[in-house]
């Protein structure tokens, strides 16, 4: 396999604000969100910009109390990656096209997060009806909207 570089630029940043959570997308991709109105949710890709520093990073000691005593970057959600690349599926509360805001209740990334694209959530292509998870994961919500209400400090390691 060949190695290759790529460039990613950001269509957008992640603001949470005293007006709320929102994505601001950039002036040239203003346009690429035509259509997107009347869609209840959307996925997010974002890049962990505040954790850049740690893309060597390719297994971890036990996040979740539950976990296995090792595991790979791959089999968590942790922002620590080779490529911190993000992916939240977020509620769309309103899309305006005119100054490129997409209003949203919450998303997991921090103020001022590149956006790397965004695509619009559709159920033929994003939901999964029997899905297999391990067991230490199990007990976890079984869909986004318990999430919100999920105490999730209770299943990491080193919950704050």
């Amino acid at each position: 396999m060949t190695e290759k570089n790529f460039t990613v630029t950001p269509v957008g940043y992640v603001r949470n604000s005293k007006e709320g959570t929102y994505l601001e997308i950039a002036s040239p991709y203003i346009p690429a969100l035509q259509g997107l109105k009347g869609f209840g949710h959307i996925n997010v890709l974002w890049w962990c910009h505040l954790y850049d520093e740690y893309r060597e990073m390719v297994e971890c000691d036990q996040p979740y109390k539950d976990a296995p005593a090792k595991m790979g970057i791959f089999a968590t959600r942790a922002p620590v990656r080779p490529n911190p690349i993000a992916l939240t599926t977020v509620a769309v509360l309103d899309v305006d096209e005119k100054r490129g805001i997409i209003m949203t209740p919450y998303i997991d990334a921090e103020d001022g997060s590149p956006i790397l694209d965004i695509k619009p959530y559709h159920p033929a292509e994003d939901r999964v009806r029997d899905v297999a998870v391990p067991d230490w994961c199990a007990s976890w919500p079984k869909w986004l909207e318990e999430s919100a209400t999920f105490d999730w400090e209770s299943v990491f390691v080193n919950a704050r």
